[in-house]
């Protein structure tokens, strides 16, 4: 028999949108475009420099990921834990890598998820 799951419904925002943060809150306005400095929107040549920068590190990050591809990489985790997997891929955002023969402290695991927010950093041989 299937149990019916409650919905909850967050209440409409002050502004009359479903978004329901208040303008003036400070998680508002650090996500707004006040959150940059001023500066940034008035040079549009620094706003191009930063741009191109972006554009190169993601590259190199991407590059980076394309690289470990099949390599064992050591992973250091929170709460000084650190795992050795063969890298196998990631999800389109890069939020979770999947990997192989995860050795663990507890042991080796076949397959696994490692979500991106539990890595502190992570190493392979090139």
């Amino acid at each position: 028999m299937t149990v019916p799951v409650a919905v909850l419904r967050l209440p409409r925002g002050p502004d009359g949108s479903s978004r329901g943060f208040d303008p003036n809150s400070p998680r508002f306005q650090a996500l707004g475009p006040g959150s940059l400095p001023s500066s940034a929107y008035k040079d549009p040549a620094n706003l191009e420099q930063e741009q191109e920068a972006r554009v190169a590190l993601r590259e190199r990050y991407l590059r980076s990921l394309l690289a470990m591809a099949g390599q064992p990489v050591n992973f250091a985790m929170y709460e000084k834990v650190d795992v050795t997997a063969l890298f196998r891929a990631s999800d389109i955002d890069i939020l979770n890598f999947q990997v192989s023969q995860l050795q663990t402290p507890l042991g080796i695991q076949r397959e696994a998820l490692l979500r991106c927010s539990d890595i502190i950093a992570y190493s392979f041989e090139v």
